[in-house]
């Protein structure tokens, strides 16, 4: 290509995916190891069985111990090896994946961008999907695509008076998507 415009094209790499993505309204995928970066400081990560805030066996990144897990039964303070924590969580996290598709319609989930799609699956790995169903004006303004509004509705809620501080940096994030 020659002439005026092949003089004006972006050389920074970086920038010439933003301004494709802006351009073409092309939304970043969710990052499975963003979410597992968030999940791991609001949740934290223990390398060991350990009760919970309601007493119940967990162990990793808040990962509830089920009669279906190897460590059922095992005493606290069990240790748990790093690739165990992993799978758990990696479960887990297909769960809570699965869990905002069914809520929200797997097709339009996918569709939001990467972004709000993270910000859902910590909500609902926080408070399970049926506690997030009763969020229906957040709900609704999340079907919108109006991110402000929906971070609106999500900050007039219990939860958010119950985890403020991880309520606020999630709420923060998705009223400034574009």
């Amino acid at each position: 290509m020659s002439g005026k415009g092949s003089k004006q094209r972006p050389t920074d790499k970086k920038k010439f995916d933003c301004s494709f993505d802006r351009i073409f309204n092309r939304k970043k995928p969710m990052d499975n190891k963003a979410v597992f970066e968030q999940l791991k400081i609001d949740e934290g990560i223990r390398y060991e069985i350990y009760r919970d805030h309601m007493g119940y066996a967990t162990f990793g990144v808040g990962h509830l111990i089920t009669q279906a897990d190897p460590e059922d039964g095992q005493p606290d303070g069990t240790p748990i090896s790093e690739e165990r924590v992993w799978s758990a969580f990696e479960t887990d996290l297909n769960i809570a994946i699965w869990d905002c598709e069914m809520l929200f319609g797997s097709s339009r989930f996918k569709s939001w961008p990467g972004e709000v799609q993270e910000i859902l699956i910590n909500m609902v790995f926080n408070m399970g999907r049926t506690r997030l169903a009763k969020f229906i004006n957040f709900q609704a303004a999340l079907n919108g695509e109006n991110w402000k509004v929906a971070a609106a509705e999500g900050r007039d809620s219990l939860w958010y008076r119950q985890v403020t501080n991880r309520a606020e940096r999630l709420m923060s994030r998705l009223e400034n998507i574009a």
